[in-house]
């Protein structure tokens, strides 16, 4: 059975996919500065890209929480870059009515981990005939994830993967399992690994998540060990001024070195 995140890897070098870009667009700008920056990298590493960023947060903690330029702006920004640069984009769509004008622009097309349990938001997204990514819920056991991927078989497109980003934890915190990593990879479905937002603290800041960006390298260390087949990372210039997130983004100039390390994983481990 073909799928696209599969093909993405399937190379004679051993190597992940990487999934990244800025939570949110700021504005095109600093969008496309860090899609370039990303570009560059990953070309220069031989790893596969896929850049990501939303046009809209829509369930942030505060209601005042910046939220994006919306879906028709952000589309059209996510269109200039993709096609200025040549890149692959994924984003989140959080309504069935969004999934068709999305899919015109989205390579690929991401499901929110509160959502992933909505039918018709899955359905729709599958129907479009385009790979989508789901994140596993904070509030799902890994075995679950069969559900999930019954939902979207059940519209006869199978270019879908997974991604893990922690599990509640209770007080404003989360925990990764990796077992969860062979286990979803055994139901037949590539696995992605969030690094930055599994530290996420949810409300951790009152109106705002907090965040421990300094455990990220060591939880992207551990998934590449464990088999993740990708690896997604929120990256901004200044973390500390991003509109959000910022507390578990990685810095921007940091990512070549985390790569190359985890890359080094990938190729003991096969």
């Amino acid at each position: 059975m073909n799928n696209f995140f599969f093909d993405l890897i399937d190379r004679p070098e051993p190597v992940f996919f990487f999934i990244s870009g800025p939570c949110v667009i700021e504005n095109y700008e600093t969008t496309h500065m860090i899609a370039d920056h990303l570009k560059k990298i990953t070309h220069l590493l031989g790893i596969p890209f896929i850049f990501k960023a939303s046009f809209d947060k829509a369930n942030r903690t505060s209601i005042k929480s910046f939220r994006g330029p919306g879906f028709d702006e952000g589309l059209n920004i996510l269109d200039a870059i993709k096609k200025d640069l040549n890149i692959q984009i994924i984003s989140d769509i959080h309504l069935p009515d969004q999934a068709k004008k999305a899919a015109r622009v989205l390579d690929i097309i991401q499901i929110p981990a509160f959502l992933c349990r909505q039918t018709d938001l899955i359905t729709a997204a599958c129907n479009t005939g385009k790979p989508v990514n789901i994140k596993k819920g904070q509030f799902l056991s890994p075995l679950e994830c069969h559900n999930i991927f019954n939902k979207a078989k059940e519209s006869g497109n199978t270019n879908i993967c997974i991604t893990e980003r922690g599990s509640s934890f209770g007080y404003n915190n989360l925990v990764v399992d990796f077992r969860s990593i062979p286990i979803i990879k055994n139901l037949g479905i590539p696995l992605v690994f969030d690094a930055t937002h599994s530290v996420q603290l949810p409300g951790g800041a009152i109106d705002s998540s907090a965040g421990e960006r300094q455990f990220v390298p060591t939880l992207s260390k551990a998934a590449i060990a464990a088999g993740a087949d990708g690896l997604f990372i929120e990256t901004h210039p200044d973390p500390d001024k991003a509109l959000c997130d910022g507390p578990n983004s990685l810095p921007l100039n940091d990512i070549k070195d985390f790569l190359s390390t985890l890359l080094a994983i990938k190729k003991v481990v096969g």
